[in-house]
């Protein structure tokens, strides 16, 4: 998990030896991991070389409705103010969040757009995004593990805040594929990702300058922002007309 929260680390911290150490990795017996066979292989510095799948996910919310803290973190609030601020512009006609867990951001982002669609993996997450976004009928939610699936419709915004980097870099390459046929022209794409070890495929770095890089025929990085915890990278779509990926 991302250990970026000081009291998630003291909580894992706690379980000493072998059974912190897999908590930590996310691997072994504990919520969220996956064991045996079939369990993700990692690589020499730990990381997982595969992206993460839909179980990993239902395994984190599986013992904790929030095991990100997204709803009380103040790294969580800081962060969603410096992502509203940073959107160019004041309102979008249509917009996109990929991995909107549990609706925190969702509903903070409604507000700027005429339509917002919310994706995740977990049925229960989108229940409670559903909950939180009651207030929002702008605001629908789906159920969709990218890059395999993608919503229908076309965006001028899509927001990918601490997803890219549980993909390894070929669902990487998918997701700017999938994102290359949904863009309007001249529509927003926000990156943000925290820079703390993982134990995910990509570190925030890798997953954010790699979805740069793929996207360069598309689209222009606009501003970008850095602090000591996560960076956030808005490019602009320079495109005219792409057919989406099917």
């Amino acid at each position: 998990m991302r250990n970026r929260k000081p009291e998630s680390r003291r909580r894992l911290l706690q379980a000493r030896g072998a059974v912190a150490a897999s908590a930590v990795l996310g691997i072994g017996s504990v919520a969220g991991a996956e064991t045996g066979p079939s369990a993700p292989a990692e690589t020499a510095t730990g990381r997982r070389s595969k992206s993460l799948d839909t179980e990993y996910f239902k395994g984190m919310y599986a013992t904790e409705s929030d095991p990100w803290r997204f709803a009380s973190s103040p790294y969580e609030r800081d962060k969603y103010a410096a992502t509203l601020s940073a959107l160019p512009r004041a309102h979008y006609a249509s917009g996109l969040e990929v991995g909107c867990s549990i609706g925190v951001f969702t509903h903070e982002l409604c507000p700027r757009c005429d339509t917002l669609v919310g994706l995740d993996v977990v049925p229960s997450v989108l229940d409670a995004a559903r909950a939180r976004c009651a207030d929002c009928p702008n605001a629908r939610f789906e159920l969709a593990a990218v890059p395999g699936a993608w919503p229908e419709g076309r965006f001028d915004l899509i927001v990918i805040s601490e997803v890219a980097y549980y993909l390894d870099r070929a669902d990487l390459a998918r997701l700017v594929a999938r994102v290359r046929g949904a863009v309007l022209p001249e529509a927003d794409i926000v990156l943000v990702h925290w820079l703390g070890v993982t134990h995910y495929p990509l570190s925030g770095d890798e997953a954010a300058e790699g979805f740069i890089a793929g996207a360069q025929d598309f689209a222009r990085v606009l501003k970008q922002s850095r602090t000591d915890k996560y960076r956030l990278d808005v490019l602009r779509s320079i495109k005219t007309d792409v057919k989406p990926v099917p």
